[in-house]
């Protein structure tokens, strides 16, 4: 019993560190929960070699029950509330490095002169096993993901959106596979013995329980999900969302800028604004809208004509683009008139921007005396955390024409 309150323990510690690195992902954005998941991956393979415990129903280790089942629901937590993209980005990281500490590992077998040290000696060949372990789980732990992924989804559906079943169905299934999948490779390198393959299978679906228990309670009552339902998710779905959604975004950033300016198209920022709508938790950086629109257009382009209107819109978003900061979004809205989008950005810097682009429109046509050109320009700035954007956007719209109509 005492040693089963002690798994507990080492599982509450696990989830409430890494829950809280998760939370803290708008604040100071995901890498800080990423960082700590590849940290504790050498442990808990380590652990998973050589350090088991015996209870009665078998021997387990801590790294496989408490660290990797936790991990393994952690990802499937970070997909919950993030996207299969932000979900594979660790795990390739993990691979790289795995394959990179077992080539360095091969080239230290090299040097032919190694010094004595008192009461120390290099064990390269445990770091070989290590190796070879922290490979292949990293290898069943994309299998895993991708699996439980699918299996969550489908739960889900069927019972109704109820998370809690869900996952501790879901869990159960997978954590069983990996079991037996990764015994076979840690007998063969370490000698583990077979009481270990049952024991600890029993201690995971114990640790698939339990943790499900608190990420239900964490979606519940820390970062609840929204009640819309997800589209239906097939295998090639999710594994083109983990291996190739390079080829995707590729087609989506040439096909959501406007020909005409290269600034973005009108779709890119309805996309960026139905994104952000949909989002269930709020981001607590401010947001400043800029509307910014061309002065007396429609009089430059019938005393001149549409190529002269073109040339016009072609400077004046060019200058916009310049202008902005790294990070801002320029788009055309339609017709003479673009959006700024500026995320953490205060009104006080959206107004000083605002009046850089005026300047830097009127700069750009400076060397044509016959044809000046202005833009009046709408500021408005969301509250840190304020979840609603069309708000927003109307006054800005609004402030644009205020400053149209005051010359």
């Amino acid at each position: 019993m005492a040693g089963v309150l002690l798994l507990s323990l080492q599982a509450l510690l696990y989830f409430g560190v890494m829950a809280a690195l998760l939370r803290a992902r708008h604040a100071y954005g995901v890498g800080l929960f990423v960082c700590a998941l590849g940290v504790m991956h050498f442990l808990e393979t380590y652990l998973a070699a050589v350090f088991f415990i015996e209870l009665p129903f078998g021997l387990l280790s801590p790294g496989s029950t408490v660290l990797f089942s936790g991990k393994l629901m952690m990802f499937l937590l970070l997909y919950i509330r993030e996207d299969a993209e932000t979900v594979r980005q660790p795990i390739y990281g993990l691979m790289v490095g795995n394959l990179l500490l077992a080539a360095l590992a091969l080239l230290l077998r090299q040097h032919e002169h190694l010094a004595p040290l008192p009461g120390y000696k290099a064990d390269l060949r445990f770091i070989d096993q290590i190796g070879v372990l922290m490979i292949w789980g990293t290898v069943l732990l994309f299998v895993d993901i991708i699996a439980l992924i699918l299996l969550y989804e489908r739960l889900l559906r069927a019972f109704r959106r109820h998370a809690l079943p869900a996952l501790m169905l879901s869990s159960a299934l997978v954590l069983t596979f990996d079991q037996f999948a990764f015994f076979p490779m840690l007998h063969w390198t370490t000698g583990t013995p077979f009481s270990a393959l049952t024991g600890g299978w029993a201690a995971k679906m114990g640790a698939a329980a339990l943790y499900s228990l608190l990420i239900a309670a964490y979606l519940a009552l820390i970062e609840p999900v929204a009640d819309a339902p997800r589209a239906r998710r097939r295998i090639w779905d999710v594994f083109d969302a983990l291996t190739y959604r390079t080829r995707y975004e590729d087609l989506l950033a040439t096909s959501a800028v406007d020909t005409l300016t290269g600034a973005g198209a009108r779709s890119a920022f309805e996309d960026w604004r139905r994104r952000r709508m949909e989002r269930s938790s709020v981001d607590p950086r401010a947001v400043s809208v800029l509307m910014a629109d061309v002065d007396h257009f429609k009089d430059a382009n019938d005393r001149h004509g549409h190529q002269t209107g073109d040339d016009i819109l072609i400077a004046v978003a060019r200058a916009l683009m310049d202008g902005v900061r790294e990070g801002d979004r320029v788009y055309r809205y339609g017709g003479e008139e673009f959006v700024i989008l500026c995320e953490g950005l205060d009104d006080d810097g959206a107004l000083r921007l605002a009046e850089r682009l005026r300047t830097a429109v009127a700069a750009a046509f400076d060397s044509e005396p016959d044809r000046r050109v202005t833009i009046s320009v709408g500021v408005a700035t969301s509250l840190p955390g304020a979840g609603e954007i069309d708000r927003t956007l109307r006054a800005a719209d609004d402030r644009l024409y205020a400053a149209k109509r005051a010359g």
